[in-house]
């Protein structure tokens, strides 16, 4: 079997059928699509490296580069975006000792040289699963599991999301039409233009803004002054790892968490398209463990397969992996350019907002639908648990502190699934 699979035009309009991993669409669908990934990506990965105190612009080029070299690494197989992983944000300021979100991090390479040893961790782990096979990573990971895992992805970014706009009536009001205009884009157009809910809505949502804002003076104007002196090209800049044996100890173990993120996003994936991905789950993780080693040494967060991209394959039902190449130059653009980047900064906070309600929503159907098309039986209460507590202690951010180790909620729930899924398969024993 080739590297690559052998990609073919997309022919199904007339059954209404999804774009298949291996087929394509006419060039402009598909940069316009690609531009949609890339606008669904750009606030989580610009919000993870400002909470952490990285340069947001060098996060944003590496998210691209990483999803071009994922991509190659997985032959093209696994349709995923690479962007920067929200699990590193605990254990790097308490590697670093940087505030959340208190400005640039002084400490900046203590984290890096952390980070790469996760990647490599990541891979090692890849290369162990390329080598023996899946199914051990199935048997700890079934489907009960993986789609508990991957609802909680949406639920934990839930209370964020939904606080980021607490306390402004008009922003919680704009969070609302936001949903609405992607929401009526979905359901009242028909074909490339359903396709593009989200990019479509947030342009008219946009749009309402400025004449809300600007216009009427019903709430914060936008300032359009701090595009115009941005210029139009500029290299972000590099910050160098180092390498500190405490700080790795506490970073390294986000590689098993990565392990579970992954592995619910491509089951996912296989579920939305009915493709079977499991056979490239190593691969997957390998491609992922070089991405975060590689944006590590050049100064950006780990990296991860994104579940707001997810959100939009699941939505407009166009997995052609060829979308996320596209989408990938763009961030490389993106990140080469200070004044796109300032354009995309303009967009407020109440936008975003309704955007994420809808992909972090989109997510968690994502997971509920990995039980439906496995045919999970609730029935059985040693299935019926692993998803009661997997769900609440993700939704309700339950962190455990080892030290100066904090598994977050995502990473909490994760293990709990795995461990209560080991400890009552026992009685099949």
């Amino acid at each position: 079997m080739s590297w690559f699979p052998q990609w073919r035009p997309y022919q199904g309009e007339t059954e209404n059928r999804p774009v298949a991993t291996n087929e394509y669409l006419p060039a402009s669908h598909s940069i316009i699509l690609g531009l949609q990934h890339t606008f669904a990506m750009f606030g989580a990965t610009v919000l993870a490296p400002i909470l952490m105190g990285f340069n947001p612009n060098l996060a944003i080029l590496m998210s691209g580069i990483c999803t071009i070299l994922f991509f190659i690494l997985t032959g093209g197989r696994v349709p995923s975006y690479l962007g920067s992983s929200f699990a590193f944000i605990s254990v790097v300021a308490a590697a670093t000792g940087h505030a959340i979100g208190a400005g640039a991090n002084p400490n900046l390479g203590v984290a890096l040289g952390g980070i790469m040893a996760c990647g490599i961790t990541y891979a090692i782990i890849g290369l162990i699963v390329m080598g023996t096979g899946t199914q051990w990573i199935e048997k700890l990971m079934p489907p009960v599991v993986t789609g508990a895992v991957v609802m909680i992805i949406g639920l934990n970014l839930a209370p964020v999301t939904v606080k980021s706009i607490a306390g402004n009536p008009f922003d919680t009001w704009m969070a609302l039409i936001t949903i609405l205009c992607m929401g009526g884009v979905a359901v009242f157009t028909k074909g490339l233009l359903q396709r593009l809910l989200l990019l479509l809505g947030l342009v008219l949502s946009y749009i309402i803004y400025i004449i809300a804002t600007n216009v009427l003076g019903l709430g914060q104007t936008i300032d359009f002054g701090k595009i115009a002196a941005q210029p139009w090209f500029g290299i972000p800049s590099f910050t160098h790892p180092t390498f500190d044996i405490n700080a790795i100890l506490i970073i390294a173990p986000v590689a098993l968490i990565l392990v579970a993120e992954n592995l619910g996003h491509i089951k996912a994936v296989g579920a939305m398209t009915n493709e079977n991905l499991t056979p490239q789950l190593g691969k997957a993780f390998f491609a992922d463990g070089i991405a975060t080693t590689l944006s590590g040494g050049l100064g950006a967060p780990g990296m991860t397969t994104y579940g707001e991209n997810i959100g939009v394959m699941s939505v407009t039902r166009v997995y052609s992996s060829i979308i996320f190449v596209i989408a990938g130059v763009f961030a490389v653009l993106l990140g080469l350019s200070p004044k796109f980047g300032a354009v995309i900064s303009t967009i407020p906070t109440a936008l975003l907002t309704g955007a994420s309600i809808v992909v972090f929503g989109l997510i968690t159907i994502a997971g509920a639908k990995i039980w439906i098309q496995n045919k999970v039986d609730f029935a059985q209460n040693h299935n019926l648990i692993i998803a009661a507590v997997t769900i609440i202690l993700g939704a309700g951010n339950f962190e455990l502190h080892f030290g100066s180790f904090n598994l977050g909620g995502i990473g909490t729930a994760t293990f709990a699934a795995i461990a209560l899924n080991l400890l009552f398969s026992l009685k099949k024993v």
